[in-house]
């Protein structure tokens, strides 16, 4: 297995230079050397031949014992040096202070076809940022990110990626929803890539410090190597860099909402500072459509990390990493300029979207007011997001009598339709034909751009946790089944028609389905 090794991450910027692995505070460094933990019988599950032909490898290569030894801990590349990054981070709106690569260990950057390519093991062992934990990785989490990062990148969202999924032999304890109840489960590495896994936590801890000549060292790195068309480190170009940032993080999050996934943990440490999909947690998909729908039972009471919300937490986030560059730009005034456009651009960017999601191209002042009547009628009663969408494709602009027939199979509970509000969604389907004569394209002409932005399939929680159940079984069929169909999750692929379906009733209080925490 030939990789072209380019470190520069561990290279160019500052070491911890105690190589002890112990949990302590890691000051004035970006990262901490640290090696993975041997693991006792690895077995590979899965490898993505998307990911292999990205990095220049071949499919013969993953089949090899160095492949699995390399993606599992069991052996350190040649002329690498493995690390574990160190950030802080707002956890559920609270400063946190130091918290860092816990269980995620970075095994070198390469560059293949002027790409490069950052590796890192999940679950390969403790580091010093592992706090009270062990570093370690369940099975059970693992397939949920290898299987979410590559369907979100299909869907069109900017995500890390993943390279392979691993066994590792062990056994590994774990209290699933923090109520005392520990169990056993079998550990998992996954490989994900990304061409950088710096997070908005990276430059909040020398912030915090007030370890001014390491921020700028980071910040200078970064625009070197990720922005390099914004300029030669200075002020400006600092606040440019910040602008850069705040546009990808709302283009990340329009997309979120598009296709309605909830991310389930916006820390600012699982922000990353390229705009993608970072830290698959609690995530989950909007199945009823509902605002105030969050995945993770640690939000439930406060629900700050709720679906309608997310847009807000990307501003309070970008808010904190705003005053971590300050001491940089010592203005605030442009900082603040670029947050208030943010809230401008996410206004014009979610009607747009909207916009393509509903098959309409001419811009109508009464769009929003429109969009917002349709959302209200789909809170009426629970009415699933991805099928609601992917069935209004098919609605003739003639037949405002046979618009519900268009959607009913979205209703999850039909007998809750009751004359009301079947009213409620005739009236909104007699603006909505009204408005879509005043479109010049056919009604199959709109099928077709409006199937192209509403997905057929997401990685619904009930799905991902069949495939763990099977796993846990030893059959690791599903897996590949949902990575295979994620793949074009905008095509009808007939032979997955079962999982064009509503979230069965089993799910419903399922945990892993709709309860999920942090435990991984």
């Amino acid at each position: 297995m030939k990789l072209k090794i380019e470190d520069k991450f561990n290279k160019e910027l500052p070491a911890d230079p105690i190589l002890d692995n112990s949990r302590r505070q890691v000051s004035g460094a970006c990262f901490s050397y640290v090696t993975p933990k041997q693991t006792a019988k690895p077995e590979l599950l899965h490898v993505s031949p998307e990911m292999l032909e990205n990095l220049g490898v071949t499919e013969d290569d993953a089949k090899r014992e160095e492949f699995l030894n390399v993606f599992t801990g069991n052996k350190v590349l040649e002329n690498t040096k493995p690390y574990a990054m160190c950030y802080g981070g707002h956890q559920f709106g609270n400063w946190a202070g130091q918290l860092g690569d816990g269980r995620a260990i970075n095994l070198c950057e390469i560059e293949h076809n002027n790409k490069n390519w950052a590796l890192q093991l999940k679950g390969a062992g403790e580091t010093p940022y592992s706090r009270t934990a062990d570093g370690l990785a369940v099975l059970r989490s693992s397939i949920r990110e290898y299987l979410c990062s590559e369907a979100m990148f299909h869907l069109g969202v900017r995500t890390t990626r993943a390279l392979s999924l691993a066994l590792s032999g062990d056994k590994v304890l774990r209290d699933v929803m923090y109520d005392g109840n520990s169990a056993y489960e079998k550990g998992a590495i996954v490989c994900r890539i990304a061409e950088s896994f710096l997070r908005f936590g990276n430059y909040q801890i020398f912030a915090a410090r007030q370890d001014l000549q390491n921020l700028k060292r980071l910040v200078d790195y970064t625009i070197k190597h990720h922005f390099p068309y914004i300029g030669v480190p200075s002020k400006e170009v600092y606040i440019k860099f910040f602008k850069e940032v705040a546009s990808r993080t709302l283009e990340m999050i329009i997309h979120w909402q598009r296709v309605g996934f909830v991310h389930g943990v916006m820390n600012t440490d699982n922000m990353s500072i390229l705009g993608l999909t970072i830290d698959y947690g609690p995530y989950g998909w909007l199945e009823g459509y509902d605002y105030g729908w969050t995945p993770n039972t640690t939000d439930r009471q406060h629900k700050r990390y709720r679906y309608g919300n997310q847009p807000n937490i990307g501003l309070w986030n970008l808010l904190q990493l705003a005053n971590a560059l300050y001491p940089l730009i010592e203005e605030a005034e442009p900082l603040e300029t670029i947050l208030n456009e943010y809230k401008l651009d996410f206004e014009k960017g979610s009607l747009n979207m909207m916009r393509s999601k509903l098959g309409l191209e001419v811009e109508d002042e009464n769009d929003q007011k429109l969009i917002n009547e349709l959302e209200d009628n789909m809170h009426l009663t629970e009415t699933d997001m991805t099928i609601f969408y992917r069935n209004l494709a098919n609605y003739k602009k003639e037949s405002t009598s046979k618009g519900i027939e268009a959607i009913e199979k979205a209703f999850y509970k039909p007998d809750e339709v009751v004359e009301n509000i079947k009213m409620r969604w005739q009236l909104w389907f007699g603006k909505y034909s009204e408005r879509l004569q005043k479109e010049t394209l056919s009604d199959e002409q709109r099928k077709v751009k409006m199937n192209k932005v509403n997905p057929k399939y997401v990685l619904r929680n009930y799905m991902a946790q069949l495939a763990i159940d099977d796993a846990d079984r030893g059959d690791y069929n599903l897996i590949d089944e949902l990575f295979q169909m994620l793949k074009k999750p905008y095509d009808e692929q007939p032979e997955y028609q079962k999982w064009f379906v509503k979230r069965p009733d089993w799910a419903r209080h399922k945990v892993g389905c709709s309860m999920l925490s942090c435990s991984s």
